[in-house]
């Protein structure tokens, strides 16, 4: 690493900054100086180099060719200095973060926190519910449950369960079907933000092509299960956005038929690190947690 001595480290901040940010006055803001002292620290850490990194152009600074290979090695090495720093300042490891997206928070997660304490009382939970995918090597989280299909980059991911789809609706409303493509005559509530359509179940239920008439759509599926829950529609939902909606009689399944969608629960970790014994815990009780959930789809 003596090569790190011809090269200030303000100036290899500054071109990582740059590279990822797109211009110099968003550097400036991020490393809280001004554009003038951003603009020299890459002029002289250019110098340093003995390469061009960026080519200034009317549409901002862009990475020249030589430029690009150097950019995304210093990427990788801030993210790997940012990890170290977030590890060093964990001093509390009775503490316990987790990220989740808000509808599994909301109907799934959270009413079953009690249990959780009542194992682990000296583990303290910290929730941030949110829809970005966080990476926890980069910052405070150390666990987070993700949908999707288990492929995001630089994070580890273990899937949890496989998400299948249903149709769910009031039980005066189910009252009403006989067979799968009675669904046909119900109103749908849709969710706009799923990532599946109806066709998935349709499909499984050999009503490929066919679609229901929509009454409403929503950005949110907790939204949605509402709407469902009043009677306002059919819509399509999945094990752990109905599961106690079903178990409390609120909601009715009909005809059983369920499809997957490609997609599952899964965990995320940092990618190549020790699981502390927190996260291991908690993962051995949340997949506890999802076998009594399928059970009532057994």
């Amino acid at each position: 690493m003596k090569n790190l001595n011809s090269v200030h480290l303000n100036g290899l901040r500054a071109l990582e900054a740059v590279g990822r940010l797109g211009s110099l006055q968003a550097a400036a803001d991020e490393l809280g100086v001004s554009v003038g002292a951003v603009s020299q620290q890459v002029i002289k850490a250019e110098a340093q180099l003995g390469q061009v990194i960026f080519e200034r152009t009317a549409r901002g600074m862009i990475a020249t060719e030589a430029g690009r290979p150097v950019l995304a090695a210093l990427d990788e090495g801030f993210a790997r200095l940012s990890a170290a720093v977030s590890i060093a300042s964990r001093k509390d490891d009775t503490i316990l973060t987790i990220s989740v997206a808000p509808v599994f928070a909301a109907r799934w997660l959270v009413c079953r926190l009690d249990r959780f304490a009542e194992r682990y009382p000296d583990i303290k939970l910290r929730l941030d519910a949110t829809h970005n995918l966080v990476n926890p090597a980069l910052g405070d989280v150390d666990i987070g449950i993700r949908v999707g299909a288990g492929k995001w980059p630089d994070v580890k991911a273990e899937l949890l369960l496989e998400q299948e789809v249903f149709p769910v609706c009031s039980p005066e409303m189910a009252a009403t079907l006989h067979e799968p493509a009675d669904i046909l005559r119900l109103p749908a509530v849709i969710d706009g933000r799923a990532m599946f359509s109806w066709e998935v179940w349709m499909r499984e239920a050999g009503l490929s092509g066919a679609t229901p008439s929509t009454r409403h759509v929503f950005n949110d599926a907790s939204l949605c299960l509402d709407a469902a829950i009043a009677g306002q529609g059919v819509m399509l939902a999945w094990q752990t956005l109905a599961h106690f909606a079903l178990a409390e009689g609120r909601l009715a399944a009909p005809f059983g038929i369920r499809a997957k969608t490609g997609f599952g629960h899964y965990f995320i970790t940092a990618e190549g690190a020790r699981e502390p014994k927190k996260v291991k815990d908690f993962k051995a009780w949340i997949r506890e947690e999802m076998a009594g959930t399928l059970a009532l789809f057994e």
